[in-house]
């Protein structure tokens, strides 16, 4: 049996001995974010040394304009566009899991030594192979550090279970460590190469095309697919290991398998376009506050993330006086909230 039943402040899907309650709020929000990322999107296409108008970017997507125009938005701004929907919904998406698992609005691929980790791995092949590496080798080399960081932080905080404070003071450590390790590869590295893995550790969507985007969106969607059965055990464990237990949840299996996705979710957005800092952190903490929902919820974090992402693009490339890479830009807009998020915190406890 399959039926949709409307309260007056949530919508409870029912099919067979499955349910689903969602709050109004929450529809109307992601309903929002996603009208902003469809303007914004409309945007980012129109926008560029050959600026564009609405029609003519509609046109595109039918076959009605030029070879020129036609080539400019389906060639080079549609992927550009639909990489920073994918890879910041991935970052918010990983971020959301993180916070959730350890009950802590600092813990995120940035703080607890992932991203470091995958940055460490790109370096590594970047300045082993040479210059002539290529993306997917690159790609690789940043999955593979991202996995190895995130193996070494989880192993080293695992004492009868992980607990959230532990995991964040030890992958602080090991991020630090894998920090230092990239920048002593990229100053014994020869000038080209250093400059190459800089520009690559900046975090840009400037090389991202077809060729890297494909690869990238099937991982994620199948990452996506893979975390369908596991949401039921992630808002279990938010409860607690103990509870998680008593309500038949199998804790250490599902927080690993909950770990690997976020771990995948983030290694393969930093194989593609470099470490992208801070979009984990902050979107699911926003989108939180928005939502106004008791616990971290993906669907709004993703979304978010990906808004994040997208403006940040935007601004990168037309709104300054020269185009920097998106990770300048989310950098500072996530170190701004950084700060304020630890002021908010040491206030709340104090």
């Amino acid at each position: 049996m399959i039926g949709v039943e409307t309260g007056p402040r949530a919508v409870v899907w029912r099919r067979r001995s499955l349910s689903l309650r969602v709050r109004l709020r929450t529809i109307i929000v992601c309903g929002v974010f996603c009208a902003i990322l469809l303007a914004l999107a409309l945007l980012a296409l129109c926008l560029g040394d050959l600026p564009l108008s609405v029609d003519e970017v509609a046109s595109a997507f039918v076959g009605g304009s030029g070879g020129l125009v036609r080539t400019v938005v389906l060639e080079w701004r549609l992927p550009r566009v639909l990489a920073a929907l994918l890879f910041g919904g991935a970052l918010g998406l990983s971020g959301a899991i993180f916070q959730s698992l350890t009950r802590n609005p600092l813990a995120s691929p940035d703080i607890i030594g992932l991203t470091a980790g995958s940055y460490a791995g790109g370096l590594i092949v970047i300045i082993v192979i040479g210059a002539g590496a290529g993306s997917a080798a690159v790609a690789g080399g940043a999955i593979g550090g991202g996995l190895i960081a995130t193996a070494l932080v989880y192993l080293l905080s695992y004492r009868r279970g992980v607990q959230g404070f532990r995991l964040i003071v030890v992958g602080i450590g090991v991020s630090a460590m894998l920090e230092a390790l990239s920048s002593y590869l990229v100053l014994r590295a020869k000038l080209e190469v250093a400059m190459l893995a800089t520009v690559w550790g900046a975090g840009s969507l400037n090389s991202v095309g077809w060729a890297q985007l494909l690869p990238a969106a099937v991982v994620i969607l199948a990452v996506i697919i893979a975390l369908g059965p596991l949401g039921g055990s992630l808002r279990q464990l938010e409860l607690g290991d103990d509870a998680a237990k008593a309500l038949g949840s199998r804790v250490e299996r599902s927080r690993l398998g909950l770990v690997a996705c976020a771990v995948a979710l983030t290694a393969v957005v930093t194989g593609a376009a470099g470490p992208i800092a801070f979009v984990a952190l902050a979107a699911p903490q926003i989108a939180q506050r928005i939502t106004r929902t008791a616990g971290i919820a993906l669907v709004p974090s993703a979304l978010l993330g990906a808004l994040v992402l997208l403006a940040s693009d935007i601004v990168a490339q037309h709104l300054l006086p020269t185009s920097l890479p998106v990770g300048v830009v989310t950098v500072i807009v996530g170190g701004g909230y950084l700060v304020w998020l630890l002021v908010h915190e040491i206030r709340r406890r104090s």
